[in-house]
């Protein structure tokens, strides 16, 4: 896919992939098996339905099933920091990240409704 012609929140949901599996890479093992693991394979499946509504006319279903993956996300990802796994630094970094692509998909949401 040409990277100008990438929608914002599929680019953005990339970068964040590449910032967030080399922390991932940095927990306890036995976290990294369990929270790390559902992190990024819920991250990637975020990835794979927005590329997948990149390429339909009925992104409706497909970003609203993004918007609700985020959703656990974001809880996994505090869930992370309140088990003292990541410091408050990458806490929040993260989620600012995961914030912003949240406003991307509900964007790109409301205006394949329209």
């Amino acid at each position: 896919m040409d990277k100008s012609l990438t929608p914002q929140a599929v680019e953005h949901c990339h970068q964040l992939l590449l910032w967030l599996i080399p922390q991932l890479d940095k927990f306890p093992r036995d976290r990294r098996f369990t929270l790390g693991e559902r992190l990024e394979t819920r991250l990637l499946h975020v990835l794979e339905l927005l590329v997948a509504a990149t390429y339909t006319t009925e992104k409706t279903h497909l970003l609203k099933q993004a918007n609700q993956e985020l959703e656990v996300i974001r809880h996994l990802w505090r869930l992370c920091h309140e088990l003292q796994i990541i410091n408050t630094r990458r806490y929040e970094y993260g989620s600012n990240l995961l914030l912003a692509l949240g406003k991307q998909v509900g964007g790109w949401f409301k205006a394949s409704r329209s």
